[in-house]
C-alpha cells in the first residue's frame, strides 16, 4: 500500500472514531460527562477540547499552511458540547481531502513550519502525520477508558471492526 492509501484509511479510521466516540459521549448526562473519572488528569470535555486543539487547530494547519497559529488550550476551550461535537467530528472530515491533495513527492520530504516562537522547524513529513493519528487514538482510548468506568463501556477503538468494515469514501 502506498503512503497515499495508507494515510488515507487511516484519515478514515480517524474520522470513524471520532464520531462513535461522540455519538457515546452525547448519550451521558451532563454530571457525568464533565466528571473526571479517576484515570486521567482532565474530564471528557478537556480531553475532547485537547483532541480539537491538538488534531486540528495546530497540526492540520501545519500540514495544510506550514504554519503554527498561536493556539493555548484554555483559549480554544468549548464550553457548548454541541459546538465541541460539531468541530470535531468536521476536524476529523477534513484530513482525508487534505491527503488526496497531497503530492507524491510530498511524502518522503519535511513537514517545514514556524513554531510559536518563532523559530523554524523541520520534521519527517509521514512520520510525523502518523504521529498526529497516533496522538488522536490516544486521546479516544483515555475517553473510552473513562466512559467504560462510567458505566458506558464503547470500544470506539475497535480497529478490527472497522478494517472489516471500512466505511465508504
Amino acid at each position: 500500500m502506498d503512503a497515499v492509501a495508507h494515510f488515507t484509511q487511516l484519515a478514515r479510521y480517524n474520522a470513524w472514531a471520532t464520531a462513535r466516540l461522540l455519538d457515546a459521549v452525547r448519550a451521558l448526562p451532563e454530571e457525568a460527562y464533565r466528571h473526571d473519572a479517576g484515570l486521567f488528569f482532565k474530564s471528557i470535555h478537556g480531553t475532547l477540547n485537547h483532541l480539537l486543539v491538538g488534531e486540528h487547530h495546530l497540526w492540520f494547519v501545519r500540514f495544510a499552511e506550514g504554519t503554527s497559529p498561536k493556539v493555548a488550550l484554555d483559549a480554544e476551550l468549548e464550553s457548548d458540547r454541541a459546538r465541541l461535537d460539531a468541530r470535531l467530528r468536521a476536524g476529523a472530515a477534513r484530513w482525508a481531502p487534505l491527503i488526496a491533495s497531497l503530492p507524491a513527492d510530498r511524502w518522503d520530504g519535511t513537514l517545514d513550519y514556524t513554531t510559536m516562537r518563532g523559530t523554524q522547524a523541520s520534521l519527517p513529513f509521514a512520520a510525523t502525520l502518523a504521529h498526529v493519528f497516533n496522538h488522536g487514538t490516544h486521546h479516544r482510548g483515555q475517553i473510552t477508558a473513562a466512559l467504560t468506568a462510567l458505566g458506558q463501556p464503547s470500544p470506539e477503538l475497535d480497529l478490527v471492526y472497522f478494517l472489516q468494515n471500512p466505511p465508504t469514501p
